[in-house]
């Protein structure tokens, strides 16, 4: 298996960061088998998703009615709702499986692999990429 970590800037603010063309780099050499994404993170997750278009925003609106940034949370460590960050990885997950055909991911016409951090307390997040051959 072949791994490598990237670091990613997600800024101070709730974000979804479309790490399709790093992921695209990673397996560019190789040919068939399997790409792992995981995000080593307690407070964030990956999502496949279509971006541009404004569901990357629609996102963040879904994880803000489903989790709000309230003071409900018992874990209150952190920015005012911090909590919620650490519910996020159950309904997101920390990590992706994905197919790898001749080097090259594949996604659907509109799927892009998407580091979701709603997380303003934490501005740098790590990604593991692993690749097993087929």
């Amino acid at each position: 298996m072949r791994t490598e970590l990237i670091t990613v800037r997600s800024g101070g603010s709730p974000v979804v960061v479309d790490i399709t063309p790093e992921a695209a780099k990673f397996v560019r050499s190789e040919k068939d088998g399997l790409l792992h994404v995981f995000v080593p993170h307690a407070t964030a997750g990956l999502a496949i998703i279509e971006t541009g278009a404004g569901s990357d925003d629609d996102l963040l609106t879904a994880i803000d009615d489903l989790l709000p940034t309230a003071d409900k949370w018992q874990h209150r460590h952190g920015s005012r709702g911090h909590g919620r960050d650490h519910v996020l990885p159950a309904w997101i997950p920390p990590y992706a499986t994905l197919p790898v055909i001749g080097g090259e991911i594949a996604l659907g016409t509109w799927q892009s692999i998407c580091l979701v951090d709603p997380n303003g307390d934490n501005p740098i997040r790590q990604v593991r990429f692993s690749f097993l051959k087929g």
